[in-house]
């Protein structure tokens, strides 16, 4: 790849994420301006995410691999599929995109641009769910990649809409959108004093899922 094809791959990458970390963000606060409910808010946040996932791997994934999500890039690395300098720029790009989506969350919905969120998210229980939602995700990549590469939009998607719900921590599963999610005070937020923690388990996720695929497909080979 030269110069320009890396560069088309970073914007697809940030663009990728911003977009994502949009609809986490906005979908949260129409959820709260929309109802009391908890539980209806959720489900408001998480219906949109999920189809957003499979709308943007689907357009991005040929141009960069669709992956927004700093565990996923460092699965591929870790698999051989692409250099640590060439991880390095998308997670830069993914964590700039994911910022940026916030801030234009904000902006749509006349909220205050710049914030920092106030809701503590922490403790084991937080950490398990995200290194097992991490886990799932990259897991399924994978065996996706394997099994059915067109599959794979639709499969992400409808995993993280699931994992909203069976996980403790409401399934970040991203480094950067957890990131991205430390610059809002609104429903999808978690204080950045807690954003460590999660990433932690997130890239703890990605490699455990690494690890059993490279075994499943070893075992396949024989």
């Amino acid at each position: 790849m030269n110069a320009i094809d890396l560069k088309r791959r970073l914007v697809a990458e940030a663009l990728g994420t911003g977009i994502l970390v949009t609809t986490v963000v906005g979908s949260g606060i129409m959820a709260e301006r929309l109802t009391d409910d908890v539980a209806l808010q959720l489900l408001a946040n998480t219906l949109p995410t999920g189809a957003i996932l499979v709308v943007l791997i689907t357009v991005l994934g040929p141009l960069s691999g669709a992956h927004f999500n700093p565990a996923v890039t460092l699965a591929f690395r870790l698999c051989g599929k692409m250099s640590g300098n060439v991880a390095l720029a998308y997670v830069g790009a993914q964590v700039l995109g994911g910022i940026l989506g916030t801030w234009l969350a904000h902006g749509m919905f006349a909220e205050t641009i710049f914030q920092a969120s106030t809701t503590v998210r922490t403790g084991g229980a937080q950490w398990l769910a995200e290194v097992v939602a991490a886990f799932g995700l990259v897991l399924i990549i994978l065996l996706g990649m394997r099994q059915r590469v067109d599959a794979v939009p639709w499969l992400v998607g409808l995993y993280i809409t699931a994992a909203y719900w069976f996980t403790a921590s409401t399934s970040f599963a991203n480094p950067a959108v957890a990131i991205a999610r430390a610059f809002t005070d609104t429903f999808s937020g978690v204080r950045p004093l807690d954003v460590p923690g999660f990433v932690l388990a997130e890239l703890v996720g990605a490699v455990l899922a690494v690890g059993l695929a490279n075994w499943i497909f070893r075992e396949e080979e024989h």
